[in-house]
Formats: C-alpha cells, structure tokens, sequence
C-alpha cells in the first residue's frame, strides 16, 4: 500500500479558496480511492504509485478548468516495502483510530 499526502489549492484566487479545494476532493471522493481530509491536507492511500499521480493530477486538473491561474501542489508520499502499511496501521502504531 502507497500513502500520499497531498495539499492542493490556487495561490492567485485570493485568501478564500474553499470551493477549490471542495472541488478537488470530490474528484478524490469519485475516484473510490481510500483518504482522509484534515484542516490542512488530505491522506490518500492506493495500491500503486500510478494510481496517486492519476488522482492527484485529476484534482489539479479540476481547479485549473475553474480557471484558476496559480495552483499549488504538495504531495509527500510514504512506499513502505518491507511490509503492508496502511493509514490506519500507522494511526495504531501510536495508539489512535481513524475518525
């Protein structure tokens, strides 16, 4: 399994840039992939690393056909390979659940 970590936003759209962001999780939301929003950003994990770039490609994507001039990506991704890590495998190596 592949977790990604991904924030994505338009930096020329001014201070408010929720309905971006609303618009680029709903094509993470329609892509059946399995994540979680927080404040700040968004944990996505899939089983290949093609299926993150295709995702988060999309979500760019998305805010750039809303004309946005100026979009930032950030995308941080954690490939475990010597066993199968998951979002939740790695909450509960510190003792938390998923909300």
């Amino acid at each position: 399994m592949i977790i990604a970590e991904v924030a994505i936003f338009p930096t020329s759209e001014g201070t408010s840039v929720s309905r971006y962001v609303k618009r680029a999780l709903q094509v993470l939301e329609d892509s059946g992939l399995d994540h979680e929003s927080s404040a700040m950003a968004t944990c996505i994990q899939a089983e290949s690393l093609p299926e993150i770039f295709d995702v988060v490609e999309k979500m760019h994507r998305a805010i750039a056909d809303m004309d946005a001039e100026r979009i930032h990506i950030d995308l941080r991704v954690d490939h475990r390979r010597d066993k199968n890590a998951s979002m939740q495998s790695k909450l509960n190596a510190i003792g938390k659940e998923r909300a």
